[in-house]
């Protein structure tokens, strides 16, 4: 950090002291030191050249994705590679990967993020990796770490080169680095740098390495350093004398000394992160803000019909042909029944259309799991592929990118956070297949997700897509455990929320709720991560439907929807539910003629929405009966989330109707 990169000695030092590393009045809360980074700005032989670092967590190697995302979106900022005219991206970007031997062997996210490099919409160019293998992993030696000879095997998947050096060597490590940047620059694929070389000291100021590894320590003890082996070696070719190196010792000693007494003085500076696009984004905001997301209904139109559109030699699937592009047009045509689908791409269709860039991954995303979202259209003679919302207008400046992944949540998940980090404008979604598969990439979630901008001060847009439901599919094809994303959100059960809540958790009813969310995340002048509760039955749902004036200009998203009744008076029960068991609910209380009972719609649960719930239940003048029902077992879904929050801040105690408690969050047997 202080010596290729040019950091303040002074911003180290006051960290060991325990003070923060951002400015006075910033919100943050930090991170540990050994996590610092540094973003600079290099004079390379009269050539500017940046350098950023990916902020890591303490999980080993969740970084690679995450900066592999951030290296591919900067590549689409610079129009370099395949988002401009170049045949192979990284003419002007490049990654740069410095990988422990026991992390980059030993946890899985390295070789997802290594295969899934030389995919397409992943592909970065390659990348410089180099491994400091110091042949151990905290406590455990090389041959229990691994099933290999050579940490660095892990690059035979995509057989890339490795260059194997001793780290007692300068001069060879430099030659090593020279022939790994050169081959990079001319093949555009990743190379390895093994470097041998050893820990001196235990894991952490606190450990004796002696403990586990005596026979290893000891030799390493008798060992020179490196910077004494190195200075033996200038002085041996008459290029330095004793007096100079101690000297050159002094003058650093002495140099970081007076730095250590400036730390009162040097005072952290606005932090590299958000970048120049960011200056104009609010991290911070202390209110709850509603933004007009409508659009003119006839642009919606023209943007609808034109998203399935294809060029006249395209041999369309004649299935796809009726019930996707001829339904929508009809759809459109009459302002009728605008499902999900439609919805969605007119929200992305319409942020193209200003100028905003979209991107969406995932595993079959550009199909959609449920075969209804098709923003791909595949010939079926010659398999090309046609993105008709990359066509909406010859002035079209915003461009939709359809990353089909590979069959990884991880590696995919972090490497969208990293990519929404670089620019405000860029709509990144990732789509979970099921929503339950979401845990796979559990680590990119607590420690970026959900924390990045409180210990880093990096805000992310993500938009995460979790279909959830109840439809007997079992345990494992049911839940997107909203529970869990409810628990990881610092919303204030004893005071109301603001803008100010690490990310926004929804569970939207109708494709226009849905619309209005997707382009809320581009209009206002804040970024926070968006994890949507996505549909699954509701997306053919006939009763789950918008109409085009529900998305016009002047609406919004709607964080509660009260019900359609006509005598507040004769209301004695309030039904309180978020999502699709709303329309059970619905459906049963008209199949009972319950007149009695209105049903409120939670649509966000994170920031809470309490005025708008406070004002909804002023209507009703006679209720004392408020119920909550959920069709997640009682231990999950947003009951224990929401109940403190009814009685703490909107003034009524719901009573509780569900399931009951249970282990998995979903049955496997149907028959009862």
């Amino acid at each position: 950090l202080t010596g290729l990169l040019g950091m303040p000695p002074e911003l180290i030092f006051r960290k060991v002291h325990g003070k923060s590393e951002f400015p006075d009045g910033l919100p943050y809360l930090g991170d540990v030191i050994s996590h610092l980074c540094h973003y600079c700005e290099l004079d390379v032989d009269g050539q500017k050249l940046l350098v950023s670092m990916t902020k890591p967590p303490s999980h080993l190697e969740a970084s690679h994705p995450v900066s592999v995302g951030q290296t591919r979106a900067w590549q689409q900022e610079f129009k370099d590679g395949f988002y401009g005219d170049q045949d192979y991206p990284g003419n002007y970007v490049v990654n740069v990967q410095i990988h422990g031997d026991a992390a980059i062997m030993g946890q899985g996210v390295s070789q997802e993020t290594i295969l899934m490099s030389h995919l397409p919409h992943f592909n970065i160019g390659g990348a410089i990796h180099l491994i400091v293998n110091n042949q151990l992993g905290f406590t455990t030696p090389w041959h229990c770490s691994r099933g290999t000879r050579y940490c660095s095997d892990i690059a035979k998947v995509i057989s890339a080169p490795i260059l194997h050096v001793n780290g007692d060597c300068p001069e060879d490590i430099v030659k090593a680095t020279k022939i790994a940047v050169e081959y990079q620059r001319r093949f555009r694929k990743s190379v390895f740098i093994d470097l041998n070389c050893y820990r001196k000291w235990g894991h952490n100021e606190m450990d004796d390495p002696t403990y586990t590894n005596p026979l290893l320590y000891k030799v390493i003890r008798e060992k020179s350093t490196v910077p004494d082996l190195y200075a033996e070696h200038l002085k041996a070719n008459g290029l330095i004398t004793s007096e100079e190196i101690k000297k050159l010792e002094a003058d650093y000693n002495s140099a970081l000394s007076q730095r250590l007494l400036n730390i009162e003085n040097l005072k952290p500076t606005e932090s590299e992160w958000p970048y120049e696009a960011w200056k104009n984004y609010k991290s911070h905001e202390t209110s709850v803000t509603e933004w007009d997301t409508g659009v003119n209904v006839e642009l919606l139109k023209e943007i609808g019909i034109n998203s399935v559109k294809f060029p006249s030699h395209f041999n369309i699937h004649a299935n796809l042909k009726k019930a996707h592009i001829n339904a929508r047009i009809d759809r459109l045509n009459k302002d009728t029944a605008i499902d999900w689908s439609t919805a969605e791409t007119l929200a992305i269709g319409s942020l193209l259309y200003e100028g905003f860039n979209a991107r969406i991954s995932g595993q079959d995303v550009g199909r959609g799991t449920f075969s209804h979202r098709h923003f791909m259209i595949i010939d079926q003679n010659s398999n090309d592929v046609y993105v008709p919302l990359n066509h909406l207008s010859p002035l079209q400046i915003g461009k939709l990118e359809v990353a089909n992944s590979l069959l990884s949540e991880e590696a995919v998940l972090g490497f969208e956070y990293g990519f929404s980090t670089v620019s405000p404008f860029n709509l990144v979604i990732w789509e979970a297949q099921f929503g339950d598969f979401f845990n796979g990439a559990q680590i990119q979630i607590d420690t970026y997700i959900s924390s990045g901008e409180a210990k880093w001060g990096l805000p992310s847009g993500i938009v995460m897509l979790l279909p959830h439901g109840y439809d007997g599919a079992g345990p494992e094809h049911s839940s997107a455990r909203l529970e869990r994303f409810l628990q990881l959100t610092d919303s204030d059960e004893t005071k109301p929320d603001s803008d100010m809540v690490n990310m926004s958790v929804v569970n939207p009813t109708t494709p226009a709720q849905y619309f209005h969310l997707l382009r809320r995340q581009m209009v206002r002048n804040f970024r926070k991560p968006l994890v949507v509760i996505a549909p699954k039955i509701l997306l053919r749902l006939p009763d789950a439907v918008s109409s085009l004036n529900d998305m016009q200009i002047g609406t919004s998203f709607q964080p509660v929807i009260g019900d359609n009744i006509e005598d507040y008076a004769n209301i004695n029960r309030i039904i309180f539910v978020t999502g699709k068991h709303y329309y059970a609910l619905r459906n049963h209380r008209d199949e009972i003629d319950a007149r009695d009972t209105a049903i409120i719609r939670l649509e966000e649960l994170s920031p809470f929405p309490v005025h708008q719930l406070r004002t909804e239940i002023l209507k009703y003048k006679n209720v004392k009966d408020f119920i909550w029902s959920q069709e997640e077992p009682r231990n999950m879904g947003a009951w224990t989330y929401c109940k403190p929050r009814f009685e703490n801040l909107v003034g009524c105690k719901p009573r509780y109707f569900g399931r009951n408690p249970s282990g998995p969050p979903a049955v496997g047997i149907g028959e009862i």
